[in-house]
């Protein structure tokens, strides 16, 4: 059964550009004030260039094509309006064509905290940035192409890949740890508890990656490290299906969290 979102996306109009109303910006920038004050001493060096070439608006919600210009200029890549959830075909094509997929709603205050399915909050702030760079931009690239050829059954290993690296990844450096993936830095609640004693927090190697569960709706229990972001290039570069047959060959690792209520499903 295919997954549902009560949000909308919004359509832009004829001059392509999307109608935000006055709510929603409001909420966007409560949501970046917040979490630029979160990700302090926490981001890694990577993202904070990127975001300063982005130069967000504080007080709107950006115009995409205004992500598209600096974008296009560093790397090659787009941002591309997609409804509020695509399927794993779409989203491995649109990232092959090296155009990332941001869907066109805002949360609700209800929701301000934490909602499950990723909103222009979560794809713009969370990842844009770190697409300026050209090892993070090229991996993500990579992956696009490898998910796209893939089939069905291989594309659920290369799943975990993108969830501990540009959703989740963390990284080593001089200064300590530091988060490159989108999905703590857009969330006040992960970013926070990375930096606590709970989760475990392992050197990154493709195959342990390839052979972990996760769950989407909790907090991440295991995160991955890598040394520095010339290291996604270095793992775009690997024959990564190759990986994923062995990790199939070997199964994957016991999960470290409890399983979902059934009835809860």
């Amino acid at each position: 059964m295919a997954k549902s979102s009560k949000y909308t996306s919004k359509q832009p109009n004829e001059q392509g550009l999307i109608e935000w109303t006055e709510e929603e910006n409001q909420i966007w920038s409560e949501l970046v004030a917040r979490q630029l004050e979160c990700i302090k001493g926490k981001a890694c060096d990577e993202y904070l260039e990127g975001l300063q070439k982005i130069n967000l608006p504080h007080d709107r919600i950006p115009q995409l094509h205004e992500l598209n210009e600096v974008l296009e200029r560093e790397t090659g890549w787009q941002v591309a309006p997609v409804p509020a959830l695509i399927d794993f075909d779409e989203f491995f094509r649109l990232l092959a064509n090296k155009q990332f997929p941001v869907a066109t709603f805002i949360r609700s205050r209800e929701e301000f905290d934490y909602l499950q399915e990723p909103d222009i909050f979560h794809e713009i702030f969370g990842h844009c940035a770190m697409l300026t760079n050209p090892a993070f931009a090229e991996f993500t690239h990579k992956y696009g192409q490898l998910g796209y050829a893939a089939e069905k059954k291989d594309r659920v290993y290369l799943a975990r890949l993108y969830w501990f690296t540009v959703e989740f990844g963390l990284m080593q450096t001089k200064d300590g740890l530091r988060i490159y993936g989108g999905g703590i830095l857009s969330s006040p609640g992960e970013t926070q508890y990375v930096y606590s004693n709970e989760p475990e927090i392992n050197p990154l190697e493709v195959l342990d990656v390839l052979r972990t569960p996760y769950r989407i709706d909790i907090m991440q229990p295991l995160y991955y490290t890598i040394n520095a972001i010339d290291d996604l290039f270095d793992i775009s570069q690997m024959d990564i299906m190759a990986q994923v047959r062995k990790a199939k060959e070997l199964g994957l690792f016991e999960p470290k969290f409890p399983p979902k209520n059934k009835l809860a499903s």
